[in-house]
């Protein structure tokens, strides 16, 4: 395109230099002239804006490739996690799925690796002799809770609970054992699940 908009420089050029007569060319070379001048401005900011809209594209093109989804299990050896003294940060240590791997089965914290609208679930199943209290935190902000109390009649409990979240990039959100409670660690009950459903 550029090696265009040259050559009409030099053919335009090469007129206005024929058609030179003591310092001045004919007004209709002149005009021209300037005419082709505006049109090459013109050409030179679509370029301009083509490149953008490309550019554009391009970006658009790679947030739609971004994939991130995870899912995780707290396990114990088919035991009881819990009780702590005081409220504790949850390890699943038994990751299902990891696609961009923003989830740390060693932290049990999942840090967002772009902006957007990130879905979680939490599920867990605890026996009644104690209560089953999990709670969700975004950078140290309780989000949702998922609870039951505790019963003597009642030998089993499950809860869970679900929440949209929006997230900056590094943003934090992980699953706190509130103090005095217990899971149930074995392979398949107590989850943490999560996946990114747009990009801001």
């Amino acid at each position: 395109m550029n090696f265009t908009i040259l050559c009409f420089v030099l053919l335009f050029s090469g007129l206005v230099l024929a058609q030179y007569d003591g310092g001045s060319c004919s007004p209709d070379t002149c005009n021209l002239l300037i005419d082709f001048g505006a049109r090459t401005e013109k050409l030179e900011a679509m370029e301009t804006r083509l490149e953008d809209c490309e550019n554009q594209i391009l970006e658009l093109r790679n947030k739609e490739q971004t994939k991130v989804i995870f899912s995780a299990v707290a396990t114990a050896g088919d035991r009881a996690i819990g009780p702590f003294d005081e409220d504790t940060t949850l390890i699943y240590n038994m990751v299902l799925t990891s696609i961009g791997n923003a989830y740390n089965p060693s932290t049990g914290i999942f840090a967002a690796p772009v902006a957007g609208v990130y879905y979680f679930s939490i599920y867990y199943h605890a026996g009644g002799a104690r209560e089953g209290k999990l709670f969700l935190y975004k950078n140290g902000l309780l989000m949702i809770a998922t609870h039951d109390h505790k019963s003597n009649s009642d030998t089993a409990d499950n809860g869970g609970n679900a929440v949209f979240l929006q997230l900056q990039q590094g943003d934090e959100v992980y699953v706190q054992l509130a103090a005095n409670c217990h899971v149930w660690g074995s392979d398949i009950h107590t989850t943490f699940n999560g996946f990114l459903v747009t990009i801001m």
